[in-house]
């Protein structure tokens, strides 16, 4: 039996910023966010809008899709 574990928008994004050895308040100055908006998202408390995954899929070199979970 395979079990498959689809990754959540959360997850995707905590694992990219650990890939790169950055904390929340670090990612959020780079990206020119409020920490807090960076804890939301990795909380899954609150969703970024379009613009948001575009800027954070540039900067972590993905796609928008591998961010949403929507490719891998």
């Amino acid at each position: 039996m395979i079990i498959i574990m689809e990754l959540e928008f959360k997850d995707r994004l905590f694992e990219l910023r650990q890939e790169k050895g950055l904390s929340q308040v670090k990612l959020a100055k780079a990206l020119g966010v409020h920490p807090m908006m960076i804890s939301a998202w990795e909380r899954g408390v609150n969703q970024p809008n379009i613009d948001s995954i575009k800027m954070l899929a540039k900067f972590f070199g993905c796609t928008a899709g591998y961010l949403l979970g929507i490719e891998d």
